[in-house]
């Protein structure tokens, strides 16, 4: 099976939206739209404002991301 090649960032959230979904700025300033990971919601980690997070971003779509750790 072939492993999933995703681009780690590292970003900083500015914005909490709706439905567990934040607007996150990224090292090179580009703002994209992130989604939590499925262990962040499992084991319940609050993401605020001002967060430093790890943000894997498909190489299909730069907009959007998945937030896998929060520093």
């Amino acid at each position: 099976m072939a492993e999933k090649q995703f681009i780690e960032m590292r970003g900083s959230i500015e914005e909490a939206l709706p439905a567990g979904h934040f607007r996150v700025k990224l090292e090179n300033e580009q703002e994209i739209i992130g989604h939590l990971s499925g262990k962040l919601r499992k084991f319940r980690i609050r993401i605020m404002p001002g967060d430093d997070v790890k943000v894997e971003i498909s190489p299909y779509d730069l907009t959007k991301g998945r937030i896998t750790y929060r520093f």
